[in-house]
C-alpha cells in the first residue's frame, strides 16, 4: 500500500495522536485532524474545524455516553464537543486504531473508550494497544492478541494523553510494519 494514498484522521491531542501525527508525516499519509472551534491541540497539521451545524451531525445523548462508557463526565458541553468530533474521525476513517487500557467490561478507558464504542457499532476493523499489558489486541466480538498492519487508506489514530514508552513504541511498530519497504 502506498502512504502517499492513504490519510490518518485524528484529534491533535497531546500523546497518542500526536504521535500518531508524527509517524504519518514521517512516512508521507495525509493527515486530517478534526477539531472545534476554542479547542487547544498539541498539533495544528491540517486541521479541519468542525462548524456548530458538522457537530450536531456526532450527537450523542450524555447520558448514553455515559452508560456506554461507564463514566460520569461533568464538562458536558466540552466533553459532548470531543465525543462529537471523535464520531467525525471514526465516520471518516475505516480502520480504527487506539492506544488506552481495556478495562473488565471490554471497555477502553476515558474518551478514548468513545472512538472504540463507535468503531465497534459502525463494524470497523478495530485494533487497542493495551498500554498494561504492552500488547495489541483486535475486536472480534472479543479482544484477541493480534499484530495488527494498516490495511486501509482511511484510519483513525486516536488514544489516550498519558502514552508511555511502549506505545509510543508500538505506533511507530505499527508504521513501520505496514510502509517500511
Amino acid at each position: 500500500m502506498d502512504p502517499k494514498n492513504c490519510t490518518l484522521y485524528s484529534g491533535g491531542l497531546k500523546g497518542a495522536e500526536t504521535t500518531f501525527g508524527e509517524a504519518a508525516e514521517k512516512y508521507g499519509i495525509n493527515e486530517v485532524i478534526y477539531t472545534f472551534e476554542d479547542h487547544k491541540l498539541s498539533r495544528d497539521k491540517n486541521t479541519v474545524t468542525l462548524s456548530q451545524e458538522e457537530l450536531e451531525r456526532g450527537d450523542i445523548s450524555m447520558e448514553l455516553a455515559s452508560r456506554m462508557l461507564n463514566r460520569t463526565y461533568y464538562e458536558t458541553e466540552k466533553i459532548r464537543k470531543v465525543l462529537q468530533t471523535i464520531f467525525h474521525m471514526v465516520n471518516s476513517g475505516h480502520q480504527i486504531f487506539v492506544v488506552g487500557s481495556i478495562q473488565d467490561d471490554d471497555s477502553v478507558k476515558g474518551g478514548t473508550g468513545w472512538a472504540v464504542q463507535l468503531a465497534k457499532i459502525f463494524n470497523r476493523p478495530l485494533h487497542v494497544f493495551d498500554q498494561p499489558s504492552e500488547k495489541w489486541f483486535t475486536w472480534r466480538n472479543s479482544w484477541q492478541e493480534d499484530t495488527p498492519r494498516i490495511r486501509y487508506d482511511t484510519f483513525v489514530g486516536s488514544g489516550t494523553r498519558y502514552l508511555s514508552d511502549a506505545g509510543r513504541l508500538a505506533i511507530e511498530q505499527l508504521f513501520t510494519d505496514s510502509f517500511a519497504a
